[in-house]
């Protein structure tokens, strides 16, 4: 694995191989080295604590059989997390994923050590003093380009945050201190870079029906039945719903995929 970022001492690159074995080999390069190297072990699990979780449905049941324990990794890089999950913000993933590698190939810079098309995200300061004009064209409306803005603005806060001996969940809640960021985008963000066991995606449009599918069988479900299902799994909702993705569960898609327009043909 391979993986650039921008870490509180500069832009960094991390290599993992072998990280299932007892002895992963890591290297590290760039500004951000250190930090990354003393990190490394978090971003596949080794610090999360698992306790025994009693499943009440047979598909968790199964599902814990087939995967194990499923430790969560976590980045302590809030700020990288956010970024593309603002994008996702009321659009389709390939929207965002599109979105992002634009804002990053134009506005990031590429990443330190031996692998040629591997890019830094954008520093905050450069997303900062871009004019929405610029986000525009690239598809990215006022409401998603105000929020990707205000993360680069509060970059210092969230590093602040990484470094915080607060629990996961409360972390994740304090994500939802900066406009535009809200209970989906938090949940999302919080899950990666805090390893955050119970981050439940509330407002995700796919989430609730996988749920609503493995565990009462029913093709929809809604936010609050969600709710309501997962609450015996409290605490650990998001190491659940992660069981239930890896072993296939999906809702069968109803009718057929919504048209994608940019807002540049407007």
């Amino acid at each position: 694995m391979w993986r650039a970022t921008l870490t509180p001492d500069g832009p960094g690159t991390v290599s993992i191989s072998h990280a299932a074995s007892r002895s992963p080999q890591v290297h590290t390069y760039g500004e951000g080295a250190e930090w990354l190297a003393a990190r490394a072990h978090d971003l596949y699990g080794f610090s999360d604590s698992i306790p025994f979780i009693t499943a009440r449905h047979d598909s968790v049941a199964t599902a814990q059989r087939t995967f194990g324990q499923l430790p969560m990794g976590r980045s302590h890089v809030p700020y990288h997390e956010l970024l593309p999950v603002v994008l996702g913000q009321r659009v389709t993933g390939l929207e965002a994923h599109r979105e992002w590698n634009v804002v990053v190939r134009r506005h990031g810079r590429r990443a330190p050590g031996p692998v040629d098309d591997l890019w830094v995200p954008p520093h905050p300061d450069e997303l900062t003093s871009l004019p929405y004009t610029t986000l525009h064209t690239y598809g990215i409306e006022k409401k998603r380009a105000d929020a990707l803005r205000a993360v680069a603005k509060h970059a210092h806060f969230l590093h602040r945050l990484a470094e915080s001996s607060l629990p996961a969940h409360e972390l994740t809640q304090k994500l939802q201190l900066i406009p535009g960021v809200g209970v989906w985008t938090a949940a999302v963000a919080g899950g990666l870079a805090f390893g955050d066991p119970d981050a439940l995606q509330v407002g995700d449009f796919h989430v609730k029906n996988t749920v609503a599918y493995a565990l009462t069988g029913a093709i929809r479900g809604t936010d609050e039945e969600m709710i309501q299902s997962m609450a015996p799994y409290a605490g650990h909702r998001h190491r659940v719903v992660r069981w239930l993705q890896l072993s296939g569960m999906k809702a069968p898609a109803r009718g057929p995929r919504q048209r994608i327009v940019s807002i540049t043909r407007l």
